[in-house]
């Protein structure tokens, strides 16, 4: 399990890439050696030969052997001005096995004889050809036993490798205690950090402080910072709007009540015999009962729910024109504001028509109230018209545009209120209204030149012109 962790893994892997810089170097240090080694057998039987051609050949049997053995090689060969000249001899205990040339060896060819050299399992004769040192000639070739050879190259490499294993322990424990200190522990104190935070979000105490040295740690843990204390505080403001919501349902419930009181002391007015009266009423009326709709569609979105559509065929442009004088009697006798109506008297559509009176509504409002603000004259435009995806409504207004703040979290419930004063709930019921018939709402443009939203509901083809239900 060790190894499955940040450190285990980082420590084999350590291991790994020491261990394969020491192969790196072991190879070429052992090659190196077994030159050596051979370069010194060829100097030691230059100067044998040199002892017997100073004597002249003067000297015993006896003493020519003991050069031999002093030389570690079974005889000499000089080659001196183009003549081959047997120096030194004795007998050798079987056939030549391998010549090894180094006068001008390639370095890959070094290290392929020593690695056969250092794992052979039998010793050999082998025949050595070389340069004399101080130009003492042109050629010296030796014959000798590869037994000495493989038994000191073997010790050589036991010591190499020893020495590269403690170098790797020693390099793989300072990485591990590097990495432990440098990226673990941080890790370990973000691990924590978010643990205890995850106990008690609100709390701001546990949100983590930076402490890393490394940059990259560093910004981790700030960004970390960064998105616990915006949690914390949104939690806050969850909280306060779960609160306030809760007010707010309770004040929609009594004033429903009261409205439908209200609903029924306005369905008396209606029978008045005064021509004025009669026909207010109707819009009076229609103003209650849209009142305590919206009292109803409060509670109901404070259960996290909005009552599914009651789908029916409905004509579009009177339920606009409806719309638009609701909101003119909101505009007053000195209007600045000109509503406008741009649909075809042919147009319908499957669709809940209060939903969609409050959907349209809703933009139709917020644009009024942008334009009024300014204290300029704008205009206002509904319009719709029949596409290949369906029916296509569109509110355009030449008011200010939306702010960026409102942009962002347009239809956010309690977070995208444009209007000073506003909370925020309008567009996002209007969202999940339109979402509700299968459409969508969408903001198209917002700048200095106007606002224009658009509603896109899909269109039944039984309503399509020129078709058959069923078609």
């Amino acid at each position: 399990m060790f190894f499955r962790t940040l450190t285990g893994r980082f420590l084999l892997l350590a291991i790994i890439f020491v261990l394969l810089a020491e192969v790196l170097i072991f190879v070429p240090s052992v090659a190196r050696f077994r030159e050596d080694y051979l370069l010194s057998r060829l100097e030691r039987a230059q100067i044998a030969s040199l002892a017997l051609l100073a004597s002249d050949g003067a000297i015993s049997d006896k003493l020519a052997e003991e050069l031999l053995v002093n030389a570690g090689v079974y005889n000499v060969v000089m080659r001196r001005d183009e003549l081959r000249e047997l120096v030194l001899s004795s007998p050798v205990p079987g056939p030549i096995s391998a010549t090894y040339d180094l006068r001008d060896p390639a370095p890959w060819v070094l290290m392929r004889d020593a690695m056969l050299v250092l794992f052979e399992r039998e010793p050999k004769v082998i025949r050595v050809f070389g340069d004399p040192v101080r130009e003492a000639g042109l050629l010296i070739e030796v014959t000798m036993d590869s037994a000495a050879l493989h038994e000191e190259l073997v010790e050589y490499a036991a010591r190499i490798l020893l020495i590269s294993f403690l170098l790797s322990l020693a390099t793989a424990s300072l990485l591990f205690l590097a990495v432990q200190r440098l990226i673990v522990t941080p890790i370990r104190h973000v691990i924590r950090s978010m643990a205890e935070y995850g106990q008690a979000p609100e709390d701001a105490r546990h949100i983590i402080t930076p402490a890393a040295r490394v940059t990259e740690l560093r910004e981790a843990e700030e960004t970390l910072a960064t998105m616990q204390t915006e949690l914390t505080h949104a939690l806050r403001q969850k909280e306060r709007l779960a609160q306030l919501g809760g007010a707010v349902a309770r004040i929609s419930h009594d004033l429903r009540n009261i409205l439908s009181t209200a609903t029924l002391v306005a369905d008396r007015i209606e029978g008045s015999s005064d021509p004025a009266v009669k026909r207010a009423a109707p819009k009076l009326v229609g103003a209650l009962s849209r009142a305590v709709s919206l009292c109803e569609s409060t509670l109901a979105f404070g259960k996290a729910e909005e009552p599914p559509p009651r789908l029916d065929t409905l004509a579009l442009r009177p339920l606009m024109q409806e719309v638009v004088d609701s909101e003119r009697l909101a505009l007053g006798e000195a209007a600045q504001v000109e509503i406008l109506i741009d649909a075809a008297p042919t147009l319908r559509l499957r669709a809940d028509h209060e939903q969609l009176y409050r959907v349209l509504s809703n933009l139709v409002r917020n644009a009024r109230q942008a334009i009024e603000a300014t204290g300029r004259p704008g205009t206002i435009e509904l319009a719709a018209h029949e596409s290949e995806i369906g029916c296509v409504i569109r509110v355009i207004d030449t008011g200010p545009g939306l702010p960026q703040r409102a942009r962002d979290k347009l239809f956010a419930a309690f977070q995208g209120g444009a209007r000073k004063g506003g909370i925020g709930l309008g567009l996002a019921i209007a969202a999940e209204l339109v979402r509700g018939h299968g459409g969508t709402l969408e903001l198209v443009r917002s700048d200095e030149d106007g606002t224009e939203f658009r509603i896109l509901l899909p269109q039944d083809d039984a309503l399509t012109p020129g078709r058959e239900p069923g078609r």
